[in-house]
């Protein structure tokens, strides 16, 4: 038995560590919040890129096909990243597109990521 008055050892130890959690909980969750943020930027540059690499080749295919440039460049703003820029260009019997955009990340202070997408086809006899 223990005398009155005093608070046992394993209350004592208890009221000690009391806020601990707390104080440990607000010192990881900016670490949190930034690998998130940094994995959220990732994904999204994944996206992008994605973008431009189908933006690119349904160009080509529309150019190799003998659209119009304007319809090729049409084509590939309607599916590349958002301020992107195409070019088109003819070599021989092939025909090549290019799409490239600056992918700007929420995260303060992140510089714009560069996406560059190229595809190559071979051009369609006209029949």
């Amino acid at each position: 038995m223990r005398p009155l008055g005093r608070p046992s050892v394993r209350r004592a130890g208890r009221a000690r560590e009391r806020g601990t959690v707390t104080a440990e909980t607000a010192l990881a969750l900016p670490a949190v919040v930034l690998v998130l943020g940094l994995v959220l930027g990732v994904v999204e540059v994944g996206g992008a890129q994605v973008r431009a690499v189908d933006a690119a080749r349904a160009a080509a295919r529309r150019a190799a096909r003998g659209d119009s440039p304007g319809a090729v460049v049409a084509a590939a703003r309607a599916l590349a990243p958002p301020g992107a820029t195409v070019s088109v260009g003819r070599s021989g019997g092939s025909v090549t597109v290019t799409v490239s955009a600056a992918v700007h990340v929420w995260l303060p202070g992140a510089p714009a990521v560069p996406v560059r997408a190229r595809a190559v086809a071979d051009a369609e006899e006209p029949s």
